[in-house]
């Protein structure tokens, strides 16, 4: 039986098909729903989800809207450029694609925050079209099956799992078994104690034969973080209503909302007073 095959049995079975985006998928749904995955566990993103798309229930709602709005039901979801691409995108959508995702998956990469993995979860499962993924779940898939070794965010093996990726994707029921593999990854081909007694190819899987699976995918070296500490001033008139700053548009938070804040608990006072200064645009309750 194909690799393909013994996956798609596995996930008819086993595999997850109640989660939100997935009852009444259309593109636009899987598009949302894979950008929110990024580097975000599903428990988390399951509740901005829900709320994310009954305020923005189509892309015409969500380009009609302002970008402030849709990074307001970000917030807490973290990565915000994801919200400033999501928002971007849609605009162009709405100009260039009469308010619909594309079927192509050139036009799909064109757009901002959209890669080679998500367009192909959007043409696979939106559109059930083949086409090949390649998030961290399948990565990691991959790479223990195939004993891919070493750095797997260096671009040969990028290139060689995409490589592989492609040749396993089957031509027919593709949708069911791109969901699958990336099930795979996250309920059985674990990060850290994966379950290969339940695995429905790990016989033919070399890390498993080769006792390898703690070891594959190798493990990246991160870098130091670098510490820095700042002091927010809260400013909360006598309705309960807090001054919050807009943000600059350097760093993580970049235009975003906060707290007046500064790396010199001596500065704040000073700060606060050049904030009631500056114009009412800067400022908000």
């Amino acid at each position: 039986m194909k690799f393909s095959s013994k996956l798609i049995r596995w996930y008819e079975k086993h595999g997850r098909k109640d989660l939100p985006w997935q009852i009444d998928k259309t593109p636009y749904k899987v598009w949302i729903s894979e950008i929110m995955l990024q580097q975000t566990q599903v428990v988390t993103v399951i509740p901005f989800y829900s709320a994310f798309i009954n305020r923005f229930p189509n892309i015409q709602e969500l380009a009609t809207s302002s970008e402030e709005e849709v990074m307001s039901f970000w917030s807490g979801l973290g990565y915000y450029s994801r919200a400033r691409n999501i928002y971007k995108t849609a605009q162009i959508l709405q100009k260039k694609f009469e308010s619909k995702l594309p079927s192509s998956l050139s036009q799909l990469i064109s757009l901002p925050g959209i890669g080679p993995s998500t367009a192909g979860a959007i043409l696979s499962l939106g559109y059930k079209k083949r086409a090949p993924i390649l998030d961290a779940n399948v990565k990691r898939v991959l790479a223990r099956y195939k004993k891919i070794e070493g750095d797997l965010s260096k671009a040969l093996n990028i290139k060689t799992l995409w490589r592989i990726s492609e040749s396993l994707t089957p031509e027919e029921k593709v949708d069911l078994y791109n969901q699958a593999i990336m099930d795979l990854g996250a309920l059985v081909c674990t990060k850290s104690s994966p379950k290969c007694r339940i695995c429905p190819v790990s016989r033919d899987c070399i890390a498993f034969n080769k006792k390898l699976t703690q070891v594959l995918p190798s493990r990246k070296l991160t870098k130091r973080k670098p510490f820095k500490t700042v002091f927010w001033l809260i400013v909360m008139n006598k309705n309960g209503k807090v001054l919050l700053k807009k943000r600059n548009n350097l760093g993580v938070w970049k235009g975003l909302w906060s707290f007046l804040e500064s790396e010199n608990i001596q500065d704040l006072g000073k700060e606060c007073l050049t904030m009631f200064k500056k114009r009412k645009k800067d400022l908000k309750t």
